[in-house]
């Protein structure tokens, strides 16, 4: 038995045991957000971490989304996919952290202003001054509620429980979550300093890795998605040609 071969028997034991899963993505998660939180060492703290943590989540999603595909066109990288589950719980739990840390920093538990309004002291009410804020936030929220049940759902008993159709169905929820996760991270990187009546921060640093990276998980999906229906066309029996012959 080779190196590589016998290293790739024992990841697949320690594969099984999911503690032994939440323990290496745990390392990677601090990893991911010690990394961004460096790339980010001149935001405010808040700022910073915020996201730091919000990036880590969003790494986690990609390669949980990204994981099957791979697999199916590289076949080293089935190992992998026993980590999908850890993927997306972590990746949940850093999205939790995340939109707490906007809640008390950011909006400072101002509901209306997670939406975009602010208070006019004037006009003693709330007024629309963030239009794309609220949006983005918005669907930060419905990322995050539909992350939320799909982490609350994987688990084994949760197959018994809905049964492994029911479970299936629920779990296709990942690639709208994939989405709203990319929309709501893109308006933040490219869209939301652009306001005419403050100054333009210099470029997030991440931008061009974001756009690379979903282009890759774009890329990943497609190309199996094309293999698996090639392979299912040239596998399918050919159909009979009709009998032209008169009876």
């Amino acid at each position: 038995m080779s190196f590589a071969s016998g290293w790739r028997a024992s990841f697949r034991r320690m594969a099984r045991k999911a503690t032994v899963r939440h323990l290496l993505v745990a390392l990677v998660v601090m990893g991911l957000v010690l990394s961004f939180s460096a790339i980010h060492a001149g935001w405010s703290p808040m700022h910073r971490w915020n996201r730091a943590i919000g990036d880590a989540s969003l790494v986690l999603i990609a390669v949980s989304v990204g994981i099957g595909p791979l697999a199916r066109l590289w076949r080293p990288a089935m190992p992998l996919i026993p980590f999908r589950r850890e993927m997306g719980i972590h990746g949940c739990l850093l999205a939790v952290v995340h939109a707490v840390i906007i809640l008390v920093g950011w909006v400072e538990w101002d509901l209306m202003r997670l939406f975009g309004f602010e208070w006019h002291p004037d006009l003693l009410t709330y007024v629309m001054l963030q239009q794309g804020f609220g949006l983005s936030n918005a669907i930060g929220i419905a990322a995050l509620i539909l992350t939320s049940v799909l982490a609350a759902t994987s688990s084994d008993a949760a197959i018994r429980r809905l049964g492994l159709s029911g479970w299936k169905f629920l779990q296709m929820g990942v690639l709208p979550l994939w989405w709203l996760t990319v929309a709501h991270v893109g308006y933040f990187l490219f869209l939301h300093f652009l306001s005419f009546h403050r100054a333009t921060p210099e470029p997030n640093p991440l931008q061009y890795w974001f756009v690379g990276l979903v282009v890759l998980v774009l890329g990943l999906r497609s190309t199996a998605y094309l293999r698996t229906i090639s392979a299912k066309g040239a596998s399918a029996p050919r159909r009979k040609e009709p009998d032209h012959e008169t009876i």
